[in-house]
C-alpha cells in the first residue's frame, strides 16, 4: 500500500500546526466568530443527505489549510485510491478491506485476485432478497408450519454491534412482523432471558461468525440449539431453524446447519465494516431488502464523496483531521459522541469498536513504535440525557472532550413540541460548549438576581465556564435507511484517514488475541478439568481459587 515511511511528527507540517497552536491558545472560538460573521457559512460541508457545521472548533483558515497539508504529506490521497482500489491495505493479514465493494452498484466492478467481487456481492444481496421475501411471505416456516415470528442473532463484536445499530436505528421503517433479538455477551444471562421471549415454533437463530470458531458465539449457539432441541423434541429440525454467515462452510455443517443455509464472507471484509453484507441478514430481515439496498445506496454516496471531493471539503477528511488536531496537538485523549435521536442510542457504542479496535495501534504499519498519541477514548450517549450527567465534565471540568453531536431536523415521532425542545437542548449545549460564561456575566448574572456583594464573590466562581471547547454538528433531515448508511460510513472513512496520519494498519486487531490465548489456558482450571496452574501470576492463582470454591469445584 503506498504510504508515507516519514514520522508525521518530523514534518514541516506537523511543526507548522504546532505554531499555528500557539498563537491560538489565546484566542478564544467566541472572538473568531466575532470577528467573522461569516464562519458559520465558510466551515460548512453537505454530503450525501448529511450537513457538517464544524465552526465551532479551534480552527481558522491557516490551521485548515495546515491539516490538509499534513493529511497530503502522509500519503492521504495515495492510501485513499488504494483502499478503494482494492489494494492488500491489511498488510499484516495481507488482505484488501473493500467494505465498500459491498454496497456499490451492480453495474461498478472491483477486481481481487482477478475475480469480480462486487459480482459476487450482488450475487449474494439477490439471494438475501430471496430469502427475505420467503420469509414474509411464509414460503419459508419452521419445522410445524408455522410462519417465523422473531429471529435471534447470535455474534458478537461486528457481527452484533452494526446489525443491532441500524435495527434500532431504523425501527420505524420495520415492515416484516419480524422480532430481532441480540445475543453477544458469554454472560449466560443474556442468551437465557432471550429464550425467555421465543417460541421455538416461529423463531429462526442466525449465527454470525466468519471463522465459526469465536468462543462467546459458539457457546451461546449451543445452549440455542439445546434449547430447541429440547422445546421440540426432534434433532433434525435444527436444519430448518439455524442458519449461519460464516467463512466456514465446514464448521457450521459440522453444528447441524445445513449447506444451504449457510451466507457467504469474505477475507477482504473485517468484521466490524461487514453489516453491509450477509452479516446484515437482520436488519434485512427487520426492514425488508428495500430499505437494506436504501441504507448501502446511502453508504456509497459517502464513498463517492469521499473518493472525489478535495480534501478541505471532504466530510470524513475534514472530521478526520480535526480529531488529529485535537487528539495529538491538544492532548485532548477521548472524543464523546452524542446523538440527539433516541434511535440511535447504539451509535457510541458502535464506534467505539469501529474506531478503538482500529486505531488502537502502538506501531505503525512498518511496526515501529507510533511517536504520537493513536486512537482516543470514544464515548458518549444520547442527548438530552447526557445533559444531566457527564456534560458537567465537558463544560467545567479540566479536559479537553470534543464532541460530535448529532441530530435530524425532523423526527419520526412528533409529539407536542419536544423536537424543537430537543433540537434547542442540542444546540444550547454546542453555544455553551464554545463561549462559555465569564466571571463578569457570572457576577452581572448574580447581580441581576438581587444577591449582595458577598454572596456574589462566594458564588460567581462556580458559575464560570471556561468555554472554547470544540464541537461539530452532524445534521441530517430524518434518520432514514439513507442518511444512516452515509453517516455509518462517514464515521468508517474518518476512522480510515487517523490511521493514515498515523501510519498504522486500521484493518488488524492483534491486542484482541492475548486475551482469548490466555483464557483458554484459564477455563479448564476454572471448571475443574486441570490443577491451578502454579506458573500463574499470584492475583490469577487466587482469583482461580476464588471461582472454585465458589462454585464446588
Amino acid at each position: 500500500m503506498p504510504s508515507t515511511s516519514a514520522d508525521p511528527t518530523q514534518t514541516p507540517e506537523w511543526r507548522t500546526l504546532e505554531q499555528h497552536r500557539d498563537q491560538l491558545l489565546s484566542l478564544p472560538m467566541k472572538q473568531l466568530f466575532e470577528n467573522d460573521p461569516t464562519r458559520a457559512d465558510r466551515y460548512f460541508i453537505e454530503a450525501a443527505g448529511l450537513s457538517l457545521d464544524f465552526s465551532k472548533n479551534r480552527l481558522n483558515g491557516d490551521i485548515l489549510e495546515g491539516l490538509m497539508a499534513l493529511a497530503r504529506v502522509c500519503g492521504l490521497d495515495e492510501q485513499r485510491s488504494a483502499l478503494l482500489s482494492g489494494e492488500r491495505v491489511n498488510k499484516t493479514e495481507d488482505r484488501p478491506a473493500l467494505h465498500t465493494a459491498l454496497r456499490k452498484p451492480a453495474d461498478h466492478s472491483v477486481l481481487v485476485n482477478g475475480q469480480d467481487v462486487v459480482a459476487e456481492v450482488h450475487a449474494t444481496l439477490n439471494r438475501m432478497e430471496r430469502f427475505v421475501s420467503g420469509i414474509a411471505e411464509h414460503a419459508i416456516v419452521g419445522y410445524s408450519g408455522k410462519a417465523f415470528t422473531d429471529i435471534v442473532s447470535i455474534g458478537i463484536g461486528g457481527s452484533y454491534l452494526g446489525p443491532r445499530l441500524v435495527c434500532e436505528a431504523l425501527k420505524p421503517f420495520q415492515q416484516t412482523g419480524i422480532r430481532c433479538h441480540f445475543v453477544a455477551n458469554i454472560d449466560g444471562t443474556d442468551i437465557c432471558e432471550t429464550l425467555q421471549q421465543v417460541d421455538p415454533e416461529t423463531t429462526l437463530f442466525l449465527i454470525q461468525s466468519k471463522s465459526f470458531r469465536t468462543r462467546e458465539t459458539l457457546e451461546n449457539s449451543k445452549v440455542a440449539r439445546q434449547w430447541f432441541v429440547e422445546q421440540c423434541g426432534d434433532h433434525d429440525a435444527v436444519a430448518r431453524h439455524f442458519m449461519a454467515v460464516t467463512a466456514n462452510v465446514a464448521a457450521a455443517e459440522e453444528f447441524g446447519i445445513d449447506e444451504k443455509q449457510v451466507f457467504p464472507m469474505w477475507d477482504w471484509v473485517g468484521g466490524r465494516y461487514s453489516l453491509w453484507s450477509a452479516i446484515g441478514l437482520p436488519i434485512a430481515l427487520t426492514i425488508g431488502m428495500a430499505n437494506f439496498r436504501a441504507l448501502l445506496a446511502g453508504a456509497h454516496a459517502m464513498d463517492e464523496h469521499f473518493a472525489e471531493a478535495p480534501l478541505d471539503q471532504n466530510l470524513p477528511v475534514v472530521m478526520a483531521m480535526l480529531s488529529i488536531w485535537y487528539n495529538d496537538f491538544w492532548q485532548a485523549g477521548t472524543h464523546a459522541v452524542i446523538p440527539y435521536d433516541e434511535y440511535l442510542q447504539s451509535l457510541p457504542d458502535y464506534l467505539q469498536q469501529l474506531d478503538m479496535e482500529s486505531n488502537g495501534k502502538g506501531v505503525t504499519a512498518q511496526g515501529q513504535p507510533v511517536s504520537t498519541d493513536t486512537g482516543p477514548v470514544i464515548w458518549g450517549g444520547t442527548g438530552s440525557n447526557g445533559q444531566h450527567a457527564y456534560h458537567q465534565l465537558i463544560h467545567q471540568g479540566t479536559r479537553l472532550i470534543p464532541v460530535d453531536f448529532i441530530i435530524p431536523l425532523k423526527t419520526h415521532n412528533p409529539v407536542a413540541r419536544h423536537h424543537a425542545d430537543l433540537f434547542a437542548n442540542c444546540l444550547s449545549q454546542s453555544q455553551a460548549m464554545m463561549a462559555g460564561k465569564s466571571l463578569t456575566e457570572a457576577r452581572s448574572e448574580l447581580a441581576d438576581e438581587g444577591l449582595s456583594t458577598s454572596e456574589i464573590d462566594r458564588l460567581a466562581p462556580h458559575k464560570v465556564i471556561p468555554g472554547n471547547k470544540p464541537s461539530n454538528t452532524l445534521i441530517m433531515e430524518k434518520v432514514t435507511p439513507e442518511t444512516l448508511g452515509a453517516l455509518i460510513a462517514l464515521y468508517e472513512h474518518r476512522t480510515f484517514v487517523q490511521g493514515a496520519i498515523w501510519g498504522i494498519n486500521s484493518f488488524d486487531q492483534w491486542g484482541v488475541e492475548l486475551g482469548k490465548q490466555l483464557g483458554k489456558k484459564i477455563l479448564p482450571q476454572l471448571t475443574g478439568e486441570q490443577d491451578v496452574q502454579a506458573d500463574s501470576d499470584s492475583s490469577t492463582h487466587h482469583l482461580i481459587r476464588m471461582f472454585r470454591s465458589a462454585n464446588d469445584l
